[in-house]
């Protein structure tokens, strides 16, 4: 990796941090050659702090890492595409990020699906997920089943409200079904991919 750190007076070349699963950005620091070369030894992305004026990883006071995924240099070889998944928040102020996002996909599945991780850790007497999943795998293949069959007979009538709403429900238990199995959408999506690419 060739980063002309000599482009800036200071030797500091900007550094824009990316969420490797969300794609959100994070935030924005600065790296020296020293800086880059510790963030790959450790996987943990280290700035060069200006205002500590030393090497500093992120997260090494609040726990809120920053774990190295990938590093990218843009054409002029002088500002870096980091990224990298985070264990907390990574704004100073709490926030996902730097810029007062809300650090999770655009994708509303791909949130659910973090949701579902989420409730089915609850108390059964609280969340219907975490009832569903106590009561195990195979109640939660038979609800996926009578889901599908709802949606098909609504799929014979008029109403479209009705129909919409039995797909929503075949959606939603296919994805729990799926975190039951170990699996995730993009498993599924992985897939499909590789049929149409044939």
């Amino acid at each position: 990796m060739n980063i002309d750190f000599s482009k800036y007076s200071d030797g500091l070349a900007p550094a824009i941090v990316q969420d490797f699963k969300t794609h959100k950005v994070l935030m924005l620091g600065f790296m020296n050659e020293e800086a880059l070369v510790k963030t790959e030894e450790i996987a943990r992305v280290t700035f060069y702090s200006r205002s500590k004026n030393r090497l500093w990883t992120k997260g090494e006071e609040s726990g809120n890492f920053l774990l190295l995924k990938e590093i990218l240099i843009d054409c002029d070889n002088d500002t870096l595409l980091i990224k990298a998944e985070p264990t907390g928040p990574v704004c100073h102020t709490g926030a996902d990020t730097c810029f007062s996002e809300k650090n999770h996909p655009d994708d509303f599945l791909l949130h659910l699906e973090h949701i579902i991780d989420l409730r089915k850790k609850a108390s059964p007497d609280e969340s219907y997920v975490a009832k569903l999943f106590a009561k195990g795998i195979n109640k939660i293949a038979q609800k996926v089943g009578e889901e599908a069959v709802e949606m098909v007979i609504e799929s014979k009538d008029q109403n479209d409200t009705l129909f919409l709403e039995e797909s929503a429900d075949l959606l939603f238990h296919y994805l729990l079904l799926l975190n039951a199995k170990g699996y995730k959408l993009r498993d599924v999506v992985e897939i499909l991919q590789q049929r149409h690419s044939k």
